[in-house]
């Protein structure tokens, strides 16, 4: 696993007022989207001075990305535990899929943007070079190293497929593939997606 992936994956959300600041920004974004939410609203939830976010964020924008980064470290923690242990590669990969699949479909940030704000979804997982997608990547192909590790598959680009492939299940949903339950995502990816793997 990559510095960059252990970093998003095992951060902290630094001390009590941080996190109570973290908390009612997460709060106002869910409730009103990216666009209108301002520091004076974080401000008021959280009731503190505006001036206090001030010394801790620079502005919203910093202060959205620390939200997103919290969030995505707990989404990757997610995913990490859910193919932790696993007897094999095939495992880990229908299993990572399904959690990440699932939890990004129910996280009430991730589908308040995509329903109000698609446009915005992507700017926001591309941010600071991809670190978001490039950790998730390095978790999941570290997980397919463990479970087979004298074979020479290119973990890292099997990881990023699946990781393309369920973003675009997120962006454009619906078309030809039900995949509207657990069951019918654990299905499709154990039938299609392990397909990736190497078994010679």
């Amino acid at each position: 696993m990559t510095e960059l992936a252990g970093l998003l994956a095992a951060g902290h959300d630094g001390d009590d007022l941080d996190a109570r600041i973290l908390d009612a920004a997460l709060a106002e974004f869910e409730t009103y989207g990216l666009r209108r939410v301002s520091v004076e609203d974080v401000a008021k939830r959280a009731r503190v001075a505006r001036t206090t976010i001030y010394r801790r964020f620079t502005g919203k924008e910093q202060l959205l990305q620390a939200v997103i980064l919290r969030e995505c470290r707990r989404f990757l923690t997610s995913i990490a535990e859910a193919t932790e242990n696993l007897p094999g590669p095939e495992d880990a990969i229908v299993e990572g899929f399904v959690v990440g699949l699932r939890g990004a479909r129910t996280h009430p940030l991730m589908t308040r943007v995509l329903q109000s704000e698609p446009e915005a979804f992507l700017p926001q997982l591309s941010m600071n070079g991809g670190a978001v997608m490039l950790a998730a990547r390095d978790i999941l192909a570290d997980r397919l190293r463990r479970a087979r590790p004298d074979d020479r598959e290119d973990h890292a680009t099997v990881a990023e497929v699946l990781l393309r492939v369920a973003v675009s299940l997120l962006l454009v949903p619906g078309g030809g593939l039900a995949l509207d339950d657990e069951d019918d995502i654990r299905a499709f990816a154990r039938v299609y997606l392990t397909r990736m793997l190497r078994r010679d």
